[in-house]
């Protein structure tokens, strides 16, 4: 990190980060960690239901975080992302903005959906541009497979969504073939999506559309 992001990280952690008791790993959560969202962003208040539950998994430096926190003023958005340059980033994003309906984990995504957020909970749930691990003896590493796929269906509340974006055409093609035989998902559209309005073009975008990479959208709705 630089000093301004240093700083950053500082100053902003006890408004932004949720921190629990970590597991082995730095990034991983122990087995007894929970969250209770009401309270955590509403401390006192009673939330109506106004305030949907929003998930990004691999946030990154924060920008489609932020275009959604700002189009969805009255939802709680939680973040996960274990990058701490990156997090840093965010946090002065968000600063900037005056956004304070959002909560950073820098622990695993994957790990953090499972053990804090019960089933059909989530309202939204979106995975920008996840590590494509593009050399094909890497392909197993890549987040979206059957698995991961079966535990978003299974927190995404009915009706609720999952919003996906690649560059790689092979993972996109891998994308939309896992969630479309997932039970309990269906595609909201023939195949790909047009990119919703609170996804900005990022800079990782720039570079894929750069290089010719057609860059791929997906939503996919719980089925009640």
């Amino acid at each position: 990190m630089n000093r301004s992001q240093a700083s950053g990280m500082r100053r902003l952690a006890e408004r932004y980060f949720i921190q629990l008791p970590t597991g082995d790993l730095r990034t991983s959560l122990a087995k007894d960690a929970t969250v209770d969202w009401d309270k955590e962003f509403f401390r006192t208040e009673s939330p109506d239901d106004e305030h949907s539950l929003m998930v990004e998994i691999g946030s990154g430096t924060g920008e489609a975080l932020l275009a959604r926190a700002q189009a969805n003023p009255m939802a709680r958005l939680i973040a996960f992302e274990v990058y701490e340059a990156a997090v840093a980033s965010t946090l002065l994003k968000l600063e900037a903005a005056n956004i304070g309906n959002v909560r950073i984990l820098m622990v695993d995504g994957v790990q953090g959906l499972r053990q804090l957020f019960s089933p059909g909970s989530i309202d939204e749930i979106c995975v920008y541009f996840p590590d494509p691990w593009h050399k094909k003896r890497h392909h197993k590493r890549r987040l979206i497979n059957p698995e991961f796929a079966a535990l978003v269906a299974s927190r995404l509340a009915p009706g609720g969504v999952w919003r996906m974006a690649t560059d790689w055409p092979d993972y996109a093609n891998q994308m939309l073939k896992v969630a479309s035989n997932t039970p309990g998902l269906g595609n909201e559209h023939p195949d790909w999506a047009p990119r919703p309005p609170s996804r900005p073009l990022t800079r990782f975008e720039k570079r894929g559309i750069t290089a010719g990479r057609p860059v791929r959208d997906l939503t996919f709705q719980r089925i009640p």
